[in-house]
């Protein structure tokens, strides 16, 4: 199984980032637009892993308080653009306590740096034109194990469990 472990969007969060995909494409970017139901935020990349199990049971232990996300910006890394999220302690250390949390039980995942950002695009052409994106907002309160299948139009998404954002900020911990 291809897992990753991911912030689900809203459908304001959404909405803006399909506007911004339609400012684009009006202004003749072409490329792998990212669809709608796969639009997320990754926290960590597990990649192959032959059980969805072993994932949660890391994650079993771990709390968190809901946080805001807000969209900000858009950039690249080559030919893949994105949408920015606003600086975020609470996203930097939730990130950080679940790639903890794998680690220690050895699950393998893709260690580079945490960049927070929305896939708008991949193998984009040309180079990002000057566009703001709405900075919509949402409330973070759950995280989700997803598994990453090809399927005969794209990749298809589709949760295997998740953990929810504790109301109470006290006692919250991630």
């Amino acid at each position: 199984m291809r897992l990753f472990l991911a912030i689900p969007l809203s459908g304001e969060i959404k909405d803006a980032l399909l506007d911004a995909q339609d400012a684009l494409y009006a202004r003749g970017v072409r490329g792998n637009y990212t669809s709608e139901e796969n639009m997320h935020l990754t926290l960590a990349f597990i990649g192959e892993y032959p059980s969805a199990q072993p994932v949660l049971d890391a994650l079993a232990g771990l709390s968190f308080a809901p946080f805001p996300l807000t969209l900000e910006g858009m950039g690249c890394f080559g030919e893949l653009w994105w949408s920015g999220i606003k600086d975020s302690a609470p996203l930097v250390s939730l990130a950080r306590r679940i790639r903890r949390a794998l680690a220690e039980r050895q699950i393998p995942f893709d260690n580079k740096r945490f960049s927070p950002h929305i896939t708008l695009i991949r193998r984009a052409s040309g180079r990002p034109p000057c566009l703001a994106i709405r900075p919509e907002s949402m409330r973070v309160d759950r995280v989700s194990l997803m598994r990453s299948e090809r399927g005969k139009n794209g990749m298809i998404y589709t949760e295997l469990g998740a953990i929810e954002a504790l109301e109470e900020a006290k006692g919250a911990r991630l």
